[in-house]
C-alpha cells in the first residue's frame, strides 16, 4: 500500500508540474529512451531496401479519416507487382510500428522471413505511429486526433487494411499479430464481414483479457490510476519519446521502480534478445499511441473484461444505449476459421490464465505453441524466434491448403 501511495503523490505532483501547455523541461543528458529519428524518410528505405528486399510504399484512408501507411514487400529476386504467394498482414504491438518487424538480421526478422517463403508481406501502422501519415481534417494537436483507442485500431484501422489488400489482391489474407495486434485481430475477427477476408489468423503473444498480468512497472501505473491521471492533466498524444514522455518514464525509474532492465519492467524477462539490437530497437521504439488507448487497456485490467470503452454511466446509455459498455463477443470468431497461438512462460502481459478464458469462449479450438522461457518481446526479436515460433508458424499457415482461394470462395461456418 506505501508503494502505490508514494507513487501517487509523485505522479499527481509531476503532472502539476509538467501540464500539457508547459514547453519547459530539464535538458536531459542521460535517458532511458534516445529521442530518436532525426529523418523519418520512410519504412520502405531505411530497413527494407537497405537488406536487399523490394518494398513499395502504400497510404489507405481510414472511414473516419485517418491516413496510415502500409509497406509491401517481396522475396529479394521478386515482384512487387506479380506477387503470387497468399497475402499476409503483420500487426505491430502497443508503442510500436511495422518496423518491429525488421530490427533483427535478416534471417531473424518475420517480415524478411515471410517473404523469403513466399508470401505476400504487407506491414500495418496504425494511427498515431511515426509510419502514418496523419488525418484528412484534423492535425496532431489537436485533441480529437487522439481520441481513439484500440477499438477503433480494430474497427476502423485494421477493417481498412484488410479491404485495402483484398481489394488490390482479390485474395483472402492471413492475418499476424503480436500483442495489441492480437487486441485488434479478436475485435475485428468478432465482426462477419470482416473475419470473411481472413483466410487465417497467427497470434503472438494473444491478448484479449488482461486481469492476471503482473509486469511491475505496468502494475504500477494501474495501481495508480496514471491513465486517468494523465487524461486529467490534459495529455492526449502518449510519446515517451517527447519531453515530457521522456521525463515521466525516466522519473519514474529513478524514483518508484528499477528500471535497468526498461523491457522487463513493463514486459517481463526476455530471454534470448540480441543485446547488440538494443540500440537500434530503442531508435525505433518507442511510437506514439494514445492517452485514451492506454486507459482502455488499464480499465481491461482493472474490471477484468474485454469490452469496449467504459465512458462512464451517463456516456455509457448515450453511446451504447445501456449501463456498460458491451463487451466483444468471442464466440462470433467464425468456427471455421483456423487459429494459431504462441505464448511464453516468462511473458508478464499476455498470462497463460487469460488467455485460457479466451479459449474457452471461442469455437474453435487453436494451435498452440508454449514457449516457456519466453518473454513478451521475444515473439518479436528472439535471435531463435525463427526456429522456435516463425518457422512452425509458416508450417501451420502452408499446411492449411487454403492459400490459393480467391475471396468469396469459402464460407464460415458460425
Amino acid at each position: 500500500m506505501a508503494k502505490p501511495l508514494m507513487a501517487m503523490v509523485f505522479l499527481l505532483c509531476f503532472f502539476a508540474l509538467h501540464s500539457a501547455d508547459d514547453s519547459s523541461y530539464r535538458s536531459l543528458e542521460y535517458s532511458i529512451l534516445p529521442r530518436g529519428l532525426s529523418d523519418q524518410k520512410s519504412l520502405c528505405s531505411q530497413l527494407v531496401q537497405p537488406a536487399g528486399y523490394p518494398c513499395a510504399e502504400h497510404q489507405i484512408q481510414t472511414k473516419d479519416g485517418f491516413l496510415l501507411g502500409l509497406q509491401r514487400v517481396s522475396s529479394c529476386d521478386g515482384d512487387l507487382e506479380k506477387q503470387k504467394g497468399p497475402p499476409i498482414l503483420l500487426l505491430h504491438g502497443l508503442f510500436m510500428g511495422g518496423d518491429a518487424w525488421f530490427l533483427n538480421s535478416a534471417r531473424e526478422s518475420l517480415g524478411f522471413i515471410l517473404a523469403d517463403n513466399g508470401f505476400d508481406v504487407w506491414i500495418g501502422n496504425v494511427r498515431g505511429t511515426r509510419w502514418s501519415h496523419g488525418h484528412t481534417s484534423l492535425s496532431e494537436d489537436e485533441k480529437e486526433f487522439w481520441d481513439w483507442s484500440w477499438e477503433e485500431l480494430a474497427l476502423y484501422d485494421l477493417a481498412g487494411m484488410i479491404d485495402y489488400i483484398n481489394s488490390l489482391t482479390k485474395r483472402k489474407l492471413y492475418v499476424v499479430g503480436h500483442s495489441q495486434g492480437t487486441i485488434m485481430s479478436f475485435a475485428a475477427l468478432t465482426q462477419p464481414d470482416i473475419a470473411e477476408k481472413v483466410e487465417a489468423a497467427a497470434l503472438l503473444s494473444p491478448i484479449s483479457y488482461l486481469e492476471h498480468i503482473t509486469a511491475p512497472l505496468v502494475r504500477l501505473m494501474v495501481d495508480t490510476h496514471l491513465d486517468t491521471i494523465i487524461l486529467a492533466a490534459g495529455f492526449h498524444e502518449l510519446n515517451f519519446k517527447s519531453d515530457w514522455g521522456t521525463v515521466l518514464l525516466d522519473d519514474l525509474c529513478d524514483r518508484l521502480v528499477n528500471c535497468i532492465n526498461v523491457l522487463s519492467s513493463i514486459t517481463g524477462e526476455n530471454c534470448c534478445l540480441n543485446g547488440s539490437r538494443f540500440d537500434l530497437f530503442f531508435e525505433y521504439e518507442p511510437h506514439p499511441s494514445s492517452a485514451k488507448n492506454l486507459h482502455h487497456l488499464f480499465q481491461m485490467i482493472r474490471k477484468g473484461t474485454f469490452s469496449r470503452y467504459d465512458y462512464g454511466l451517463l456516456k455509457n446509455l448515450r453511446v451504447y444505449g445501456q449501463r456498460k459498455p458491451p463487451a466483444f463477443d468471442l464466440s462470433r470468431i467464425p468456427k471455421s476459421l483456423p487459429l494459431w497461438m504462441a505464448y511464453g512462460g516468462s511473458d508478464e502481459l499476455s498470462d497463460w490464465t487469460d488467455l485460457q478464458h479466451t479459449i474457452k469462449e471461442l469455437k474453435s479450438v487453436p494451435e498452440l505453441v508454449y514457449l516457456e522461457n519466453y518473454g513478451h518481446v521475444d515473439f518479436i526479436l528472439s535471435m531463435k524466434a525463427k526456429e522456435d515460433v516463425y518457422d512452425p508458424m509458416i508450417k501451420f499457415l502452408k499446411s492449411l491448403g487454403k492459400s490459393g482461394n480467391l475471396l468469396g470462395s469459402r464460407g464460415y461456418t458460425s
